[in-house]
């Protein structure tokens, strides 16, 4: 057995220890925290110069025609998948209620993300499909949903077409978790956006 040697609070200890090493360091590691973080806030359109939070003016901007596509999926088992086809879900029709619930979820946008703009959406569109998977993984199928928004104004529509996705899928997993708790939502993004001071880009996938 190695026995190793204990030290007491009045004990010496067997090495020096350079405070003054140690200080410049810790003031070396803030300086670098603090370039990085006025870096960061300079970059961002939703920080102030003092940090602070707060919604971009976005009043010289020129109105134009604005799109955005969003994304996303609910895993699940073939079981739950088959229960949706057949309308066999005790609280109704899943895609009608999830799609309409997406809907509402863009329109809704400004209400939960604090910083967004209230928008006047012209036009969204939320489509739901059903695709099955091979049966090698326990959640081997799933509810794709595309939304489309729509809008001709001053800020782009990103965060509404997400909403729209994001709330679709919650619908999904609420109206059918009764009969499957480890549905997955999963992979949320933005694919494609047209329109504003940056123009067009879409996702490579």
């Amino acid at each position: 057995m190695i026995r190793l040697p204990l030290y007491s609070a009045s004990s010496s200890l067997p090495f020096r220890i350079n405070h003054s090493n140690i200080q410049a360091n810790v003031l070396r590691s803030w300086n670098a925290f603090s370039v990085s973080a006025a870096r960061a806030k300079s970059s961002l359109t939703h920080v102030d110069e003092s940090g602070d939070a707060h919604m971009v003016d976005v009043s010289d901007k020129h109105p134009t025609l604005r799109t955005a596509i969003a994304r996303g999926q609910v895993r699940m088992n073939q079981e739950t998948l088959d229960l949706i086809k057949q309308d066999g879900i005790k609280k109704g029709n899943v895609l009608a209620v999830a799609q309409i619930a997406g809907i509402t979820g863009a329109k809704s946008c400004s209400q939960i993300i604090p910083l967004c703009h209230p928008i006047n959406i012209t036009k969204v569109s939320v489509k739901l499909d059903l695709v099955e998977k091979s049966h090698e993984e326990p959640l081997c199928c799933s509810v794709d949903i595309e939304a489309q928004v729509r809008c001709k104004g001053e800020t782009g529509v990103e965060m509404e077409a997400l909403s729209a996705v994001s709330i679709a899928a919650l619908t999904v997993f609420d109206m059918c978790k009764a009969v499957s708790k480890d549905m997955r939502i999963e992979n949320i993004r933005v694919v494609e956006k047209t329109g504003g001071k940056s123009g067009s880009w879409k996702l490579n996938e």
